[in-house]
């Protein structure tokens, strides 16, 4: 599966608007996109029964996206045949006052897989250089420097067992204006909308300033981002559900050998 063609080569120069979010390349067929994902989704919850019986792993799956861009979605489509023993779904809010109190990864760290976990990150650290700088929350000397901080800390969480898989969902403006009005327009959708999504859009450019310099400076050997093609959900999915399965089929897992020398089961009936 080439799906590195929509990673960032550490290093390379990033401009969102030179990256298309209707592009298909991988696979142009829905129907047949949607066959694979079914067989991914069954493979992927097998491999993650082996991740947890292993035990010596962890796999961390961070969501990044514009209001819309579909990380709920994809959790529910690629991940939805995970056990919840040993998945958890986390999402960042607006940090608390003990937490403020903290820098801005000690909230972070304590959610973090631990050995034989998935954590998906639904919003994560990544918000405190992009919400942060748009909203103008804090210093420019002090967002800047945290994407320093960012590549120490992933990396010592891959020096320590954690493989990290990071994609920005990417959808065009045109297209999360259908998404947002589609909520309104569906009362079973309509809970989802907030007024401040309308406030967050008009920000559209200084966001997509704020992610080239995310992907440029942040996009490491050790944690690569993947920016994904989200304007066509099938698609979506199919590029986020292989290159999950592709990062844990290298690890070459295998079930633990368990030492059964002279064990019988009793015959219990009392026959």
């Amino acid at each position: 599966m080439k799906t590195d063609l929509h990673c960032i080569e550490p290093g390379s120069k990033v401009r969102m608007r030179d990256l298309d979010p209707d592009a298909t390349p991988l696979i142009d067929d829905k129907e047949k996109a949607k066959e694979k994902n079914a067989k991914v989704q069954a493979r992927l919850a097998e491999m993650q029964e082996l991740l947890f019986a292993e035990h010596r792993h962890k796999l961390l799956v961070i969501l990044q996206g514009m209001d819309t861009s579909g990380k709920d979605g994809t959790v529910r489509h690629v991940m939805g045949g995970f056990n919840p023993q040993s998945v958890r779904v986390v999402s960042f809010k607006k940090p608390t006052e003990e937490e403020l109190d903290h820098d801005f990864l000690w909230r972070v760290h304590a959610k973090v897989p631990a050995l034989g976990e998935v954590t998906v990150f639904n919003r994560s650290h990544y918000e405190d250089v992009l919400v942060v700088r748009v909203h103008e929350l804090v210093a420019e000397k002090t967002w800047r420097k945290r994407y320093d901080q960012i590549n120490d800390f992933e990396r010592m969480l891959t020096e320590n067992g954690t493989t990290i898989l990071k994609f920005f969902l990417n959808i065009s403006r045109e297209e999360q204006r259908e998404r947002l009005q589609a909520r309104i327009d569906d009362p079973t959708k309509r809970w989802k909308f907030q007024h401040g999504d309308i406030e967050e859009r008009k920000l559209w450019d200084d966001y997509m300033s704020a992610y080239d310099d995310v992907l440029e400076k942040t996009s490491t050997k050790c944690a690569p981002w993947y920016v994904v093609p989200a304007n066509r959900k099938w698609y979506r999915d199919y590029v986020v559900g292989n290159v999950i399965l592709d990062a844990l089929e290298s690890l070459d897992m295998k079930y633990p050998a368990i030492d059964l020398t002279g064990e019988t089961i009793d015959d219990a009936s009392g026959a």
